[in-house]
């Protein structure tokens, strides 16, 4: 068996996963964007890694075997933006889910070797993504001026976080709750 793309996320709880999925739908229909199509709305906590498809329940196990102190508040607001590619909704910061990123990657860099990049040298910037990759520079200045008016408020409690695959799109693989090992 090959080497299988994954990530790791808190995937966005419906009803807001549905907002922001229509938002990036509008976008599509409107600009032709389907980069952000690609996943559910999510905040990553680990960036893509290879893993072997064979040791899948070795990676599982390693997840769940995770402890988070408890599940916390995660607040949206607003968009922002990666010049000159990405538009997305802003997380305001949480000591909590940073301590989670933080804890995670580290968990799994000690458990299986996998490896973050260390997030470009930006540090940990949470957020919500609605269009990249296929953005081009002249149409990101056109929605900069757009979302920089627009707002967006959500909230939510975060309860897990989610192992997601790349089969045609990334999909949820398996979720893990906090304190549980469901």
């Amino acid at each position: 068996m090959a080497n299988k793309k994954y990530f790791i996320g808190v995937v966005l709880p419906t009803p807001i996963l549905e907002k922001v999925e229509a938002l990036k739908e509008e976008l599509f229909h409107e600009f032709g964007l389907k980069g952000a199509l690609r996943s559910p709305a999510h905040i990553t906590l680990h960036r893509p890694f290879e893993w072997r498809e064979e040791k899948e329940n070795r990676l599982i196990t390693c997840l769940q075997n995770y402890r988070s102190n408890s599940s916390f508040n995660v607040k949206l607001h607003n968009f922002s933006f990666f010049e000159p590619r990405v538009v997305f909704i802003d997380v305001v910061r949480s000591e909590l889910l940073n301590n989670l990123h933080k804890e995670l990657r580290q968990h799994v860099k000690l458990q299986l070797n996998i490896l973050n990049e260390d997030d470009n040298m930006r540090g940990f910037h949470p957020h919500v993504t609605i269009a990249n990759r296929d953005l081009k520079k002249p149409m990101f200045y056109q929605l900069h001026e757009y979302f920089k008016t627009q707002t967006f408020e959500a909230e939510f409690n975060c309860t897990c976080f989610s192992l997601l695959k790349l089969h045609q799109k990334w999909e949820v693989h398996h979720s893990f709750s906090f304190n549980s090992s469901e």
